[in-house]
């Protein structure tokens, strides 16, 4: 009984030790006898032989790598900078990189690289760009010139991070009193910009009140001009319609007279004249009469006593 027992938990043993298990953020690379497998395993397990085979675990999620390192800068100065590079190995290609750089990819090949890209991108700037918005610009450089190296490996450079940049003291000094003098500068500037466009502004403004002054005598000028032009045909008017009833009463009167030449004659005249003087002579009141003895109405009057 005890010795079936004991080939019971030898059997499970040797079945466990035929057993590998690939966990979710890896893929494996099977060795048997020293040569790799072109084929990959997924997560999961996977039967091995443990006599002859080993199965070597190649993490796939994105991984990082902390860096302290001095970089030069343009001036030949040393930075001593505190960086990441985050990576990721794509899966299809951990045969490869197993193959041909080995289990401690991370030191012997992302390491070196980055060493030499980071040397050669930070030697064309100036310290004071990796305090300024230019160290994107450096990261950026530093990524693209690794993935290019990387990529056909099988290894994804995603980010390059320079966290901090520490300078020597009196360099640092030296920097941060010129940045300064930059930012005093840009403020001079700024201001010096607003104080332009509040004279355009002032100046914009005096001509729109020159034109509006303009504007409003031009306006009562022409309003004068034109009372003046109003009153001036009023009178024309005025003076005409004068004139007119001038000419219509004259010609009325002289429409009369002719009318009254027309209709009186000789008798008629003579006829009112002796009516004239039968109404003197009739009155009781004593009358003097003074004629210049040319008057037709004497001689009538003389006449009158001839009559019977």
């Amino acid at each position: 009984m005890k010795n079936n027992m004991i080939l019971a938990a030898g059997m499970i043993l040797l079945i466990a030790s035929g057993c590998a298990i690939v966990r979710p953020d890896q893929v494996g690379v099977k060795q048997t006898f020293g040569r790799l497998s072109d084929e990959v395993k997924h997560p999961g397990p996977v039967a091995v032989n443990p006599f002859t085979t080993r199965l070597i675990r190649v993490q796939v999620q994105t991984k990082n790598i902390a860096i302290d390192e001095p970089l030069p800068s343009r001036e030949g100065l040393t930075i001593q900078s505190e960086s990441s590079i985050l990576y990721s190995v794509k899966a299809a290609h951990a045969p490869q990189l197993i193959r041909e750089t080995g289990r401690f990819y991370e030191r012997d090949l992302i390491l070196p690289v980055y060493r030499s890209a980071a040397a050669d991108i930070c030697s064309q700037y100036d310290a004071k760009d990796m305090h300024s918005a230019r160290r994107g610009e450096i990261e950026n450089a530093i990524r693209e010139r690794m993935d290019r190296i990387l990529s056909p490996k099988g290894i994804v450079i995603e980010s390059v991070l320079m966290k901090t940049i520490r300078l020597p003291e009196r360099i640092g000094e030296s920097i941060e009193r010129k940045l300064e003098a930059e930012q005093e500068a840009m403020r001079m500037a700024f201001l010096a910009e607003q104080q332009r466009r509040e004279t355009e502004r002032l100046i914009i403004q005096e001509e729109g009140m020159r034109d509006m002054a303009r504007i409003r005598a031009e306006g009562e000028r022409d309003a004068v001009l034109l009372a003046a032009e109003a009153k001036a045909s009023a009178t024309v008017t005025q003076a005409r319609a004068a004139a007119e009833a001038i000419t219509i009463e004259a010609e009325a009167m002289r429409d009369q007279n002719e009318m009254l030449n027309s209709t009186l004659s000789k008798n008629i005249l003579d006829m009112k004249r002796i009516e004239a003087f039968a109404g003197i002579g009739a009155s009781p009141n004593s009358k003097v009469l003074m004629l210049d003895g040319k008057s037709s109405v004497l001689n009538l009057l003389g006449n009158m006593e001839d009559l019977p």
